[in-house]
């Protein structure tokens, strides 16, 4: 028997948590009316419809509060499918292992219990199994899970295997191409008073607005929504204000206060306090986050052809 894990003991420790742990419990005691059936054979290994459910059971949840009627019934499929999908690509995979004659040691499993119940039940052993036995789950099956999680971890940690450095012009070209990624929002801080059409703008006193006068001159004339807060749009960015007035504001220098603008039959004034984003980082500056982004795309691309080439040599029925 080949041992796996030294290679990764580190990394299947502290990524093994219990965010998925949830799909073991709570799911199986919602779905337990349904009657089972045999959603997938996986080179003779079943896959029942109550694993599918426990598995998307969180996200059905989820869709549930947000959707109704076919939409809902849509959702749904579309989850299971992908919940089905997972659960036949998990076992290729731990089917993979176990015919490369790896093992995982005892001890590595132990320890990862030791973890749950220590960072998830204040290291109390005796909760841990109390809400074990509340979901119907016993520890030796909660056990085989995780260490079958373990297996899947190793594998794909094994197979794939990404080139630790990226080429330059990958980078540059990546940087180019998603340059507003490497953007910050441009924002401005605005006031403006709004003055209908039909009154007289030649003298009025909202001309002459300026300084802290502008908030009480937007509360007198202002007719938009924001005069109660003397004109205060607060923090906005672009494709806030129709195109004629966004084009003013994000112009115009911090204090300055326009000149009246007549646009749509509507007379307006435009004051930026203040003003922010619109800069954009240098290649020098995203290098970094950029060769991180490509060496997880790398990875993903190298484990989906990998996954896809255990798929090829299986014989794989849905049903």
């Amino acid at each position: 028997m080949r041992n796996l894990i030294h290679p990764f003991a580190a990394i299947l420790l502290a990524g093994c948590g219990l965010a998925v742990w949830p799909f073991c419990g709570a799911a199986f005691a919602e779905e337990a009316q349904v009657v089972d059936g045999i959603a997938a054979v996986v080179n003779g290994e079943v896959i029942t419809y109550s694993q599918v459910r426990a598995l998307s059971a969180p996200r059905e949840k989820l869709l549930r509060s947000q959707f109704t009627g076919k939409d809902l019934e849509k959702k749904l499929i579309e989850l299971r499918e992908l919940a089905l999908k997972d659960l036949i690509d998990r076992r290729l995979v731990i089917q993979a292992f176990k015919k490369e004659s790896y093992q995982i040691p005892d001890h590595i499993v132990d320890e990862r219990m030791h973890q749950i119940i220590r960072e998830s039940f204040g290291g109390d052993r005796n909760t841990f199994i109390k809400t074990l036995e509340a979901q119907n789950y016993t520890l030796g099956e909660f056990k085989e899970k995780e260490l079958e999680r373990i297996m899947v971890q190793a594998m794909r940690s094994h197979n794939v295997k990404t080139n630790s450095i990226i080429s330059p012009t990958k980078i540059e070209d990546y940087y180019r191409k998603h340059h507003e990624e490497f953007t910050s929002k441009e924002q401005i801080k605005l006031r403006m008073i709004m003055i209908p059409g039909q009154k007289d703008t030649a003298s009025a006193p909202a001309q002459k607005a300026g300084g802290a006068e502008f908030d009480r001159t937007a509360q007198v004339y202002s007719e938009d929504s924001t005069r109660d807060n003397g004109g205060d749009w607060g923090w906005i960015e672009r494709n806030t204000l129709a195109a004629p007035l966004e084009k003013f504001a994000f112009n115009m220098p911090v204090g300055r206060i326009s000149n009246i603008i007549d646009y749509a039959g509507n007379y307006y004034i435009i004051k930026v306090e203040d003003k922010h984003g619109g800069t954009t980082r240098s290649l020098a500056e995203a290098r970094d986050d950029i060769e991180k982004t490509l060496l997880q795309e790398e990875a993903q691309g190298i484990q989906e052809r990998w996954i896809a080439g255990l798929r090829a040599k299986a014989y794989i029925k849905t049903f």
